[in-house]
């Protein structure tokens, strides 16, 4: 009995040692490693070896479901192929050299609630197709060169909480669906080159609890309906042709107290109501 036990056990462990992914999914795997260099990696593959010894791959189930390879020397354009780990949870390329722009096959990953290219060289406008991977929780591109404008199928993601796309340079407004994300907690959208008002539909945010808008060029009348985000506890909306008055709350929350460049391109600061109340007079 107990030489029966062993054999199942070994028969076991050989089967998850020598468990395979699909075969799509390793060509996958085997397209990003040499469009991004992948012999020059820091930590690199061998690709005549199984992908589950393959660094920075998680494999659950004989599908891939993550991919961290944060500061591994990456230096190349994201594939297409990217778009057929279709059982993606997680993508973490944080810090490398990543250049070109996102696939627009990005949204074929409807498992995907992690995505983070941040401090990269990506550019190019972001898809709209972004939109489609329902799952997403946390979108990071910060520090990388996308331009264009901000894509409104992100104002779809129901669950979205963190979006970072801050020291990029994305133009145009914010799209009217992103004041509909109402579980989103961060929002770092500072220096850009973004214009428009801020829309009272702001107050929407409920759970929103950090917002950068630092150094755009946006303008209008600051909305006091920020007033109304209880959970808020950093803002910063300085660096900016903001207008009009602003209550003593606000500007205290604002970390350079809502310094803004004016038409002749001088620093100034918004006028401070006395209490917040003549403030909401004055915008009414």
């Amino acid at each position: 009995m107990k030489a029966i036990f062993t054999y199942v056990s070994i028969l076991l462990v050989s089967i998850s040692v020598f468990a395979e992914i699909s075969t799509t999914e390793k060509k996958a795997l085997e397209k990003l490693y040499k469009a991004t260099n992948g012999p020059k990696w820091t930590n690199t593959w061998n690709l005549k070896s199984s992908p589950t010894t393959w660094y920075g791959v998680e494999i659950k189930d004989d599908k891939v479901v993550s991919l961290k390879l944060m500061n591994n020397n990456l230096l190349g354009t994201l594939p297409n192929e990217l778009g057929d780990l279709t059982n993606l949870v997680e993508i973490n390329f944080f810090r490398n050299y990543i250049s070109g722009s996102l696939p627009s096959t990005i949204g074929n990953l409807k498992s995907l609630t992690h995505l983070n290219i941040a401090f990269n060289q990506m550019s190019g406008t972001l898809p709209e197709t972004v939109g489609n991977a329902t799952n997403l929780k946390s979108i990071e591109l910060h520090m990388n060169r996308f331009n264009g404008q901000l894509p409104s199928s992100i104002g779809t993601l129901s669950g979205l909480e963190t979006l970072s796309l801050f020291n990029n340079e994305i133009e145009g407004e914010i799209p009217s669906s992103y004041y509909q994300l109402k579980a989103l907690k961060v929002l770092l959208l500072s220096s850009n080159k973004l214009v428009g008002a801020l829309s009272p539909d702001v107050a929407n945010l409920s759970s929103l609890e950090n917002l950068s808008l630092f150094e755009n060029k946006m303008e209008g009348q600051v909305p006091l309906d920020l007033e109304k985000l209880r959970n808020l506890k950093e803002m910063n909306l300085s660096y900016n042709m903001f207008n009009g008055l602003v209550s003593r709350n606000l500007a205290k929350l604002d970390t350079l107290n809502m310094t803004m460049i004016n038409e002749q391109g001088v620093a100034t600061t918004l006028k401070i109501s006395i209490d917040k109340n003549s403030a909401y007079a004055a915008d009414e």
